[in-house]
């Protein structure tokens, strides 16, 4: 049987498959040739594919304007161009040997594949895995891929979530990256969004009904219809592009963005249906497969197992930890930060998970999140962080914790971070205090999409009372340049001392159980708000932080072990008590 073109357009009344002539490039004179396609049901349509097809497009009830295919894996000309034909099966992998990574005692590391590197390439990106390996990274996150209208995008302006960006090297360049990661024994999850779709070259929309404009919709626009008509295929249309990294790409899991803003009230929800598909999967790729949500509910129902009433989901970024640790360093108590700051703030978190558990959030004006169930729940199942793409970029000048705060309080955030319960992942470059920032930046082709985004920004932080000076212009291409990290930075001076101490802790982390111990009831803690001191014990491994200007004395509460790690020099031993001098952390062994 003869191959067939497909594609769902419930709402046409017809449809055809355009296909450029031989040769032909954007612009040129030559007319395309028009295969008409037969409705097969379901609003589906096919039409056999002509002999030697390579790019196509469809053209909806007669118009002009071609579209590319909802289900495109490749753009070389852009979202507005037509679809290049990809088969994924081509590719000969090199990653036999791969059997995958859990997630659980992995460290992770959230990078933007075009400002990681000058070229900004997924090509380039492959060359800096051995410094990935020397600070200990077990799985890349890559920010969002798929096809964005222009040529650099945060990622989450998304259009064609099946198709790999082409100014990052397009598909191809995916499976190569995947292949050299697993064949070093680094893992890759996949950022993907599928809350809302970007609004320049947003073509999908007109071929059937992903949106849906009474679902309430979301900060970024129309809701994804997940449960009004004909949402049945949409949600396969998700479904299926899970299936498409993990299988086709070997991803080894995925980021979910915002599911809190999925509106669906199906009785079986989105996530779930993902979680069944990805855990029936697993099986057959013959290795683990990881789902990570990024919420803000602080409902752990996401991660509880499907047997127990959740979602089944594998993980959730955790912004609680965050935000005890931004405030605690940097002292900004603006917005959501306004509940948190206190040594006893860091230690809640630690051992129950979340801050706000059910307690009143001042920023949201009412009670907000639910308990973890700390002993059924494995404290891996939450990443902590101290930076990431959101918590950088959405910041005016998407200024680093680098640009505000000390070498030694840049320290001590690295030791809280990886010496936490929690999966720990690094923002690029934090590992050794990069001065660049990371901005907020777009490439819209459309004018008035650009001059709306400008504007935008310049508002929401005018309302927060920024000088409108201030905020680069997410349009220009210097915002977009000055992101990229500057890669000579780490071979001295401070950059080069704070390289050397994640180094150091991934190799503590490494050779500790005590820090990868899953259970929050193996974690205890002692604080003095006031003094601004911490003490977790960890089965006996202790980590005691200093975050006051003046050296305090921190009560062990039995006899100290010795000294693995510690940021500065002057640490001393008194007894059962510890002697910290200002702005220090460090790790104690257990005592013999």
């Amino acid at each position: 049987m003869a191959e067939q073109i497909r594609v769902w357009a419930p709402r046409a009344e017809r449809v055809d498959l355009v296909v450029p002539p031989t040769g032909a490039v954007p612009g040129g004179g030559e007319s395309p040739a028009d295969h008409p396609m037969t409705a097969a049901g379901g609003g589906w349509w096919t039409v056999p594919a002509p002999e030697g097809l390579r790019d196509y497009g469809f053209r909806l009830d007669g118009e002009d304007t071609v579209r590319p295919d909802p289900r495109s894996r490749w753009q070389p000309d852009g979202v507005d161009g037509p679809t290049r034909r990809f088969d994924p099966d081509e590719y000969e992998w090199g990653d036999g040997a791969w059997t995958g990574r859990r997630l659980a005692g992995s460290i992770i590391y959230e990078l933007h594949v075009g400002t990681f590197t000058p070229e900004g390439t997924l090509d380039a990106a492959a060359g800096k895995l051995d410094h990935l390996l020397s600070i200990g990274v077990d799985m890349v996150e890559l920010l969002p891929v798929n096809a964005f209208a222009g040529t650099h995008n945060w990622g989450y302006d998304g259009v064609l979530w099946y198709a790999v960006q082409d100014s990052y090297g397009g598909p191809r360049a995916y499976q190569r990256f995947v292949d050299a990661c697993h064949r070093r024994g680094i893992g890759v999850i996949q950022d993907v969004v599928y809350n809302h779709l970007g609004a320049g070259g947003n073509h999908i929309p007109l071929f059937g009904p992903y949106l849906n404009p009474t679902a309430g919709g979301s900060p970024w626009g129309d809701s994804i219809n997940l449960d009004g008509p004909d949402s049945g295929e949409v949600r396969r249309y998700i479904v299926d592009n899970v299936v498409m990294w993990l299988r086709d790409y070997h991803v080894d899991g995925l980021r979910l963005d915002a599911v809190h803003a999925l509106n669906d009230s199906h009785a079986t929800h989105l996530l779930e249906d993902i979680a069944k598909r990805v855990d029936a999967l697993a099986p057959h790729v013959r290795r683990p497969l990881s789902l990570i949500a990024e919420s803000d509910l602080n409902d752990p129902k996401l991660i509880t197992p499907r047997e127990a009433g959740g979602y089944g989901l594998t993980a959730q970024w955790n912004d609680d930890f965050h935000h005890v640790l931004h405030v605690a360093l940097t002292g900004e108590t603006e917005g959501y930060y306004a509940d948190f700051g206190r040594m006893s703030d860091i230690a809640k978190v630690l051992t129950r998970g979340f801050f706000h558990d059910g307690t009143f959030s001042s920023f949201r004006g009412r009670d907000h999140g639910r308990p973890v169930d700390t002993l059924t729940t494995p404290a891996w199942r939450f990443l902590g962080y101290a930076q990431n793409h959101d918590q950088v970029g959405n910041r005016a000048a998407g200024d680093r914790l680098s640009a505000t705060l000390s070498t030694d309080r840049l320290a001590i955030a690295a030791v809280l971070v990886l010496t936490a319960p929690f999966t720990p992942m690094l923002f690029m470059g934090e590992e050794w205090a990069a001065a660049t920032p990371w901005q907020f930046f777009t490439s819209h082709t459309d004018q008035f999409l650009a001059d709306a985004t400008r504007q935008g920004r310049v508002e929401e932080f005018a309302r927060m009372g920024w000088d409108q000076d201030l905020v680069p212009d997410p349009q220009a291409r210097s915002t977009f340049e000055n992101s990229k990290l500057d890669w000579s930075e780490p071979a001295g001076g401070d950059h080069a001392r704070i390289l050397g101490l994640y180094r150091d802790l991934a190799a503590l982390r490494r050779a500790r159980a005590e820090l990868t111990d899953p259970w929050f009831g193996t974690v205890d803690t002692a604080f003095d708000d006031d003094e601004r001191w911490l003490l977790i014990d960890r089965s006996g491994l202790r980590i005691a932080v200093n975050l006051a200007d003046e050296p305090r004395t921190v009560p062990l509460r039995g006899p100290a072990g010795p000294v693995l790690l510690a940021t500065g020099p002057g640490v001393r031993v008194d007894g059962e008590r510890l002697v910290l001098p200002p702005t220090t952390a460090v790790v104690l062994g257990p005592a013999s």
